[in-house]
């Protein structure tokens, strides 16, 4: 459909669309290309009724998303400069977050950062392997989750859960993500044919169903106004990554 050199697009023979993040070699980071293909792809999922689901997961068995590119990234300075990428990103996950139809991240790798921001959008969080790990550790480069990632989480986990994972910046394995509730369960799937397969088994055939039971929680989300704590959350993060620890941090870890 809408391949590139860093994203794989296509809608399979079930009706589910696959973003595919292919970058390995930056561990599937985001920069402003995948950001726009991403965005492409959830307007296809939006518009065509016979989609029933959309599926985000990445290249190879390492890493399924690594955050934001800070080789990319490190060059924002300023306050604007950073809210002006954060926003960006922030409402393409919020544009995926009320998705009308079912959505699934399958980890086969590791996610930290603004990795799982973007699981986090996802109804569904599948590890595909025992060696999956999870971590929001944007606390240790002086900064919080700046795509909207905390206030998806508090949405989807008990507030403790979802503090834990904030407040720690630390990898987890499967074990206590699935412990912690941010994992649902670990499918040891290899092929994209099983992946399909499994998704196909969890859901109704029928897309009108999938989109009326989406419905009723976007509803909720929009009369919570997530949005805009979103956009609250994402202001506080630019104003943080302004800061020299900010900076700092980031040059030290670019360094190692």
């Amino acid at each position: 459909m809408d391949n590139t050199n860093k994203t794989i697009v296509h809608i399979d023979e079930y009706h589910f669309l696959w973003f595919v993040i292919n970058r390995p070699d930056k561990r599937n980071a985001i920069d402003y290309d995948v950001m726009e293909q991403l965005n492409r792809a959830i307007q296809i999922a939006k518009t065509n009724d016979s989609i029933r689901g959309f599926v985000i997961t990445g290249t190879g068995d390492k890493a399924f998303c690594s955050g934001g590119d800070l080789t990319v990234f490190h060059r924002l300075k300023t306050k604007e400069e950073a809210y002006s990428m954060l926003s960006k990103m922030g409402n393409i996950l919020y544009e995926l977050l009320t998705l009308p139809i079912p959505t699934f991240a399958l980890l086969n790798g590791t996610a930290v950062g603004g990795g799982c921001e973007i699981a986090s959008a996802c109804d569904i969080r599948v590890a595909l392997h025992n060696n999956v790990k999870i971590g929001f550790v944007q606390g240790n480069l002086g900064i919080t989750t700046g795509w909207g990632g905390a206030t998806m989480l508090m949405e989807k986990l008990q507030p403790a859960d979802a503090l834990t994972l904030l407040y720690s910046g630390k990898i987890y394995n499967v074990e206590m993500a699935k412990h912690l509730h941010f994992i649902q369960s670990m499918q040891p799937l290899s092929t994209r044919q099983q992946q399909s397969e499994y998704i196909d088994n969890q859901l109704v055939q029928s897309a009108n169903v999938l989109r009326s039971y989406k419905s009723a929680l976007i509803k909720k989300w929009v009369f919570s106004n997530v949005q805009e704590r979103m956009a609250e959350e994402i202001n506080t993060c630019a104003m943080l990554w302004a800061r020299d620890e900010h900076h700092e941090a980031v040059q030290s870890f670019l360094n190692k």
